[in-house]
C-alpha cells in the first residue's frame, strides 16, 4: 500500500511521526516508509481524532510498534521507545494553536510540549483550508512556533490552502518528503543544546 519493500539504512534512531484529524492522514504511511527508508525507526501517534482517519492495523504492521493515541494509565510501561525526533503532519489547526499555548490534552500534544522542553528536533506541517489558515490566532501560533525554534513548513508556495470541504480531494499533492527533508536538515546540522 505504501511501498513496503525497501531496503532500510539502520541507525538514525526513533521518529515519532505524529498525525492529526485531517484527511492527509489517511496516507501517513508515505512519511513512515520514507523515514524507514532513511533509517529511522518510526513510532505513529495520533490524535483521538486522527485515529478515525488512519488504518491502525496496517500502521503497527509497518512500523512494528502500536499506533498510540491515549495517555496510558499510571504504572503501565511505555510501549514506545523514546523519541530523538518528532515530525507533526498533517498537523490540524486545532493542534497548532493548543501546542502554541503549551496545551497538553491529548498524548500527541503531550509529546510534542515534552519534545519541545527536551529541545528534540521537531518539524511541524500544518494541512489546512484556505479560511481556517488566514484566523489570525493560527498565524501567531505558527510565528510563536518558528519563535520558539520549531521547523514549521507552512504556505501557500509549499502547501497550497484549499478550499473548504475540499481536503480530500488534495491529498496526493501533500509532499510529505519536505517534512522528512527539513528534519534532516536540523538533525544534520547537530544539536541544538539545551536549556
Amino acid at each position: 500500500m505504501w511501498g513496503l519493500e525497501y531496503d532500510r539504512v539502520v541507525g538514525r534512531g526513533v521518529l515519532y511521526v505524529i498525525a492529526c484529524g485531517s484527511p492527509v492522514a489517511r496516507d501517513v504511511g508515505r512519511l513512515v516508509t520514507l523515514a524507514q527508508r532513511e533509517g529511522w525507526d518510526v513510532c505513529v501517534v495520533v490524535t483521538p481524532d486522527g485515529r478515525k482517519f488512519v488504518d491502525v492495523p496496517a500502521l503497527a504492521l509497518l512500523t512494528g510498534h502500536p499506533v498510540r493515541s491515549l495517555y496510558k494509565n499510571p504504572g503501565d510501561p511505555d510501549v514506545l521507545p523514546a523519541p530523538d525526533a518528532i515530525i507533526v503532519a498533517p498537523a490540524t489547526v486545532n493542534t497548532v494553536n493548543k501546542w502554541a499555548c503549551g496545551i497538553a490534552d491529548t498524548l500527541a500534544l503531550g509529546l510534542v510540549v515534552e519534545g519541545q522542553g527536551k529541545g528534540l528536533p521537531i518539524v511541524a506541517m500544518p494541512y489546512t483550508n484556505w479560511a481556517m489558515g488566514s484566523h489570525p490566532a493560527f498565524r501567531e501560533s505558527l510565528e510563536r512556533l518558528r519563535g520558539w525554534d520549531i521547523t514549521v513548513i507552512f504556505g501557500d508556495d509549499l502547501v497550497p490552502l484549499h478550499a473548504p470541504g475540499t481536503g480530500e480531494q488534495h491529498r496526493d499533492a501533500f509532499p510529505w518528503e519536505l517534512a522528512l527533508e527539513a528534519l534532516h536538515s536540523r538533525v544534520d546540522a547537530g544539536p541544538l543544546g539545551t536549556p
